[in-house]
């Protein structure tokens, strides 16, 4: 079977690149975020004599993580209450088979509904 790509228009081309734009700024601002949280926590650390204490720039990205589901979901993320539970089954299942495609994880995603 042969796939191909629909040639877009000028304008389609346009809003492609807009929203590109746009996700790359996204994505940079993130990881800039990420960067000054943990920069901020070991200087705030240290200045209490705890910097063995100074959380990894993990724990910070799991936070976004948390927070960016919730908001997919429809969830409140400073109680996780409410959210549409259909929606979370598919992010869930959406990263299992990221993982298992792209990291060649040992999982099962769930079944499709």
């Amino acid at each position: 079977m042969t796939e191909s790509c629909p040639v877009l228009t000028p304008s389609e081309r346009q809003i492609v690149d807009v929203i590109k734009i746009a996700d790359k700024a996204l994505a940079d601002a993130v990881s800039l975020a990420l960067r000054e949280a943990v920069k901020k926590a070991a200087e705030d650390m240290r200045a209490i004599g705890q910097e063995e204490s100074a959380p990894a720039i993990q724990y910070f990205a799991s936070v976004v993580h948390q927070r960016m589901y919730c908001l997919m979901c429809g969830a409140d993320p400073d109680t996780l209450k409410g959210g549409n539970p259909d929606i979370a089954y598919h992010v869930i299942r959406n990263s299992q088979n990221i993982a298992r495609h792209y990291w060649s994880a040992d999982i099962e995603p769930y079944p499709p509904r």
